[in-house]
């Protein structure tokens, strides 16, 4: 970034948004935010038809430039955003963070400073989970997090759509999945694992027009929705739904605690296989993206141990315990969403008793670094999701009171700031395979969106930085001081945020 021509652009509704014809969305996107936030309604163009004049912003498609790539001119006269499709809209991105932040009454014009900005991510994917299962969110906020996202220039959002406490996607071929599964009749109350029980019943579930719509909201903002389906732990609120899934038959009831339960899928089952493919099948055709996360993490394995057709399974597979009835397990789903020209992502306890071919690990556990160890000396691509530093659910502070306090530790902004998902030992041929990572939030203790954006921000934009500037370009104190704008920001997006002034000084 460089200071440009001497001069400030001023945006106001004289001004002209000129665009190519594949830019329309990325257009519009920037006339309702400057609407939204400022009253100002520029008008936009097809390219060609606007004059060259002053007051000009000109979004240029280049397809010799990289994916996310561009490249950002402020003058007096014009503002020019050149780039690839997805590079356009960071581009613009970057135009709103040098918009003032505070402007008087009535004011018909936003005066923006003259730059050049030459910018590329670092990484591919950028992500962000959002656990919906836990607690379940409206279509309405779902999209206010996409925002967030795309505003931060992440271009992945994980829904965790089905756990032991909840079943949130539409599945017709299944309907007790959603008028069983979607529901529990009460929530654990206190600091984990619990002081009593609400006896209030939570759920709710995405219909495939909500899905279909959500998948579209994002499309517009370059942001994939990566859908997340827990096997073979994690499995409650389906065997509750339907009970010949489990070992036992249960009965069984969707989990009202938390932590993982030990009913989980029977792997001896045939009919179980059948009923993920039948599932698979309906969540890809709601979800175009190229990865399908099958969760695979906090499997126990109890029930596989005292089941006969899963040490049937074992014995006639020649496996020798019940890691690698796991590695079978998720091997064959795999194999299922690879036929279908997709490719599975699971949390890295898929590594354990043997990775299968094509899988994209995501390295949680610790710092992240022995779950990405495993998979790139098996050059498999990994995506860095360190629980310290990554989760966003654990308390900013030691002040904090947080009901998540019990359950991991303190995850401060700097903690955030300072994780590089290239860790220590990888070889300069592994690094190639870290293609990333991702910020996760997780709500067994957020019930309420006000709480959830108060976890997320500022982390998030500590993470958005990590993801998106280069290591040695990245500089604690200057992240301080940019950040002092940013809380005005928040405010003007109207978002809850924790001013971690602790952490900050």
């Amino acid at each position: 970034m460089k200071e440009g021509k001497s001069g400030q652009f001023r945006l106001s509704d004289k001004t002209i948004v000129d665009y190519d014809g594949a830019l329309a969305g990325s257009a519009e996107y920037f006339q309702e935010y400057i609407s939204a936030k400022y009253s100002i309604v520029p008008k936009i163009v097809l390219s060609g038809e606007a004059e060259r004049q002053r007051r000009l912003i000109r979004l240029q498609l280049n397809n010799e430039y990289k994916e996310g790539q561009y490249r950002l001119e402020v003058t007096r006269k014009s503002v020019e955003i050149e780039g690839s499709a997805s590079g356009i809209f960071y581009g613009i991105q970057s135009l709103i963070q040098l918009l003032p932040v505070r402007v008087k009454t009535g004011q018909k014009a936003l005066k923006v400073p003259p730059v050049v900005i030459t910018d590329e991510p670092r990484f591919a994917y950028r992500g962000m989970l959002l656990d919906v299962s836990r607690h379940f969110f409206t279509v309405d906020f779902v999209k206010k997090c996409i925002n967030l996202a795309a505003l931060h220039k992440m271009n992945y959002l994980q829904l965790h759509l089905t756990d032991d406490q909840g079943w949130r996607v539409e599945i017709k071929k299944y309907p007790q999945l959603n008028e069983t599964g979607s529901w529990r009749n009460g929530t654990s109350v206190g600091q984990w694992p619990g002081t009593g029980n609400d006896s209030i019943r939570h759920g709710g579930y995405y219909t495939r027009s909500e899905i279909s719509d959500l998948v579209d909201y994002a499309n517009e903002r370059y942001i994939t929705i990566i859908p997340e389906i827990e096997m073979p732990g994690h499995a409650l609120a389906a065997l509750a739904s339907y009970p010949w899934l489990g070992c036992t038959g249960g009965p069984y009831q969707v989990k009202e605690t938390w932590g993982a339960g030990d009913d989980v899928f029977c792997a001896g089952k045939d009919t179980v296989f059948s009923f993920l493919e039948d599932v698979l099948d309906e969540v890809m055709e709601m979800f175009p993206s190229e990865f399908i996360h099958i969760g695979g993490d906090e499997c126990p394995k109890e029930r596989w141990k005292n089941c006969p057709l899963c040490q049937g399974r074992m014995k006639a597979n020649g496996l020798s315990n019940e890691d690698e009835l796991q590695s079978y397990f998720v091997t064959r789903i795999e194999k299922f969403i690879s036929s279908k020209g997709r490719r599975m992502i699971g949390w890295d306890e898929i590594l354990d008793g043997g990775l299968a071919p094509n899988a994209v690990v995501m390295s949680w556990r610790g710092n992240g670094e022995s779950g990405c160890m495993g998979a790139v000396k098996e050059k498999h691509q990994v995506i860095m999701t360190p629980a310290f530093g990554f989760y966003l659910d654990y308390p900013q502070n030691s002040e904090e009171d947080s009901l998540a306090a019990n359950w991991g530790g303190v995850t401060t902004v700097r903690a955030s700031y300072d994780y590089n998902p290239v860790i220590p030992g990888l070889k300069e041929e592994e690094i190639r395979y870290v293609i990333g990572g991702q910020a996760n939030i997780w709500t067994e203790f957020i019930g309420n969106p006000d709480k959830l954006e108060y976890m997320m921000l500022p982390r998030l934009s500590a993470v958005s930085e990590v993801l998106w500037s280069p290591q040695d370009k990245r500089s604690w104190e200057g992240f301080k001081i940019r950040m002092e704008k940013q809380y005005q920001r928040y405010k003007l997006w109207n978002v809850k945020f924790n001013p971690a002034d602790i952490e900050m000084k």
